[in-house]
């Protein structure tokens, strides 16, 4: 029996704990006092009290936590410390194992210009743009006009949406490239940007990767995460409408590759745009850990990630059973406290928590009756996620999951899922990544 200690909490740890204690190990956790009553942290085997919230992206206090409750392996879920090489690195140094990539690889494709490098060494089509990472506006400059406007100006070291922003024109480059670097240093240390033409009508798919020990690696179905707010993904579903058979194997295959040609081992996600008006797809970037919408990928392929996840972590070459293909369709809806036409944060005590059951639905839940959602941590309260032998059908059973669910208290996000999954377009699967900007620019019906 082995100790798994998770360096994260809500939903993503009460998730990794349901797998550890199915494979008959020990889970434990570390918390602030602020997370007491979690249930992640009832849930948990082994508990350690942590000194306050930021220590969640402190390298020596999880590493600390670690130690003390005995760990024999390090999960590191995803955001806070997850794709930080430095603590993959202590994690080792203490004895302990990592349950992710080599610290070097993480530091390879965790930076935007390094893993738009090795794309293209792997033959992977990247969209138009700056060679490498650029550092004044005047090199940002020249680079946009070599893509063509409009362009997309990204922090090398940024990840979810931040540190992101759409340029239309060259009036509009200085004062982006300002806000997004000086976001970049405050944010990540790190105010480097790359330079990418912005595709308008695209769609945001990411392939699932497993790299084995032995070099080998395999690649799952993708998925679609069109539905995004602030370039951050609200609605994600798998398979994608948008592929044919011929294009999706056609991704499966290059994001393999990638995968094998930089050494990767473990879970990692291989992100593309997908241009819809030329069909073709481009290389975006490397998520180096599991995705927050993985259960999707697990729903048609009837496997477990996270088992798959602590098993290579172990050395073992040992590919589970699971379809190949993927089987019906699966959506995944993020249940957030925060108000449905600003997006902005709402925390507060959960006075009524009412989850929907049944045939084809999962909730990864992070809060629970009686809890508190408090304004130190992204406001994700739960992932609501529905199985269907169809596209259509899963729609429908999103809906009624749905409706099903009430949350009383914080405010939550409820009221523009809903309208998401009757919005003409994404129920015809015509969508692309600018169906929320319309949707809030249109009265509510």
């Amino acid at each position: 029996m082995s100790v798994v200690f998770i360096a994260n909490r809500g939903e993503i740890a009460v998730r990794i704990l349901r797998t550890v204690r199915e494979l008959g190990h020990r889970g434990a956790v570390a918390f602030p006092a602020v997370d007491a009553d979690l249930p992640y942290v009832m849930e948990a085997d082994l508990s350690v009290e942590l000194s306050g919230p930021r220590d969640f992206g402190d390298v020596e206090a999880m590493v600390a936590a670690a130690r003390s409750a005995g760990a024999d392996l390090v999960h590191p879920g995803y955001g806070f410390l997850s794709e930080n090489a430095a603590f993959a690195r202590a994690v080792e140094a203490a004895g302990m194992v990592f349950v992710g990539p080599s610290p070097d690889v993480i530091e390879l494709m965790g930076d935007k210009a390094g893993a738009r490098t090795a794309a293209v060494r792997a033959g992977l089509a990247v969209a138009p743009g700056s060679d490498g990472a650029v550092e004044t506006v005047d090199e940002a400059r020249q680079a946009a006009l070599d893509a063509g406007y409009p362009v997309m100006l990204k922090a090398v070291a940024g990840g979810g949406g931040i540190g992101m922003a759409v340029v239309p024109d060259p009036a509009s480059l200085d004062r982006a490239f300002e806000s997004v670097t000086s976001r970049a240093a405050s944010v990540f240390g790190d105010s480097r940007v790359i330079v990418e033409r912005y595709i308008e009508r695209s769609r945001h798919i990411e392939v699932q990767v497993m790299g084995l020990p032995g070099g080998r690696a395999v690649a799952l179905s993708e998925r679609d995460c069109s539905v995004q707010r602030r370039h951050q993904k609200v609605v994600e579903e798998s398979p994608s409408p948008a592929l044919d058979q011929e294009a999706r194997a056609s991704l499966l295959r290059r994001a393999a590759a990638l995968t094998e040609s930089v050494g990767y081992v473990g879970a990692g996600t291989i992100e593309f745009i997908h241009d819809l008006d030329s069909g073709e797809s481009f290389f975006l970037e490397m998520n180096t850990r599991l995705q927050v919408e993985h259960p999707v990928t697990e729903a048609v392929h009837g496997v477990d990630l996270v088992a798959w996840q602590l098993s290579i972590a172990t050395g073992d070459p040992t590919v589970p059973e699971y379809s190949v293909e993927p089987q019906g369709h699966a959506i995944e809806l993020r249940l957030y406290a925060e108000d449905s036409e600003r997006f902005l944060p709402r925390p507060g005590a959960i006075e009524t928590w009412r989850m929907p059951e049944g045939e084809g639905v999962r909730v990864d839940a992070g809060y629970a009756d009686g809890t508190i959602v408090t304004p130190f941590f992204d406001p994700l309260l739960a992932k609501l996620i529905v199985w269907a032998p169809s596209r259509a059908e899963a729609v429908e059973r999103a809906r009624e999951a749905l409706a099903e669910t009430e949350i009383v208290g914080p405010g939550s996000n409820l009221v523009f899922l809903a309208r998401v999954l009757t919005e003409p377009e994404f129920v015809d699967a015509t969508h692309d990544t600018g169906i929320v900007g319309r949707m809030t620019a249109a009265p509510v019906r």
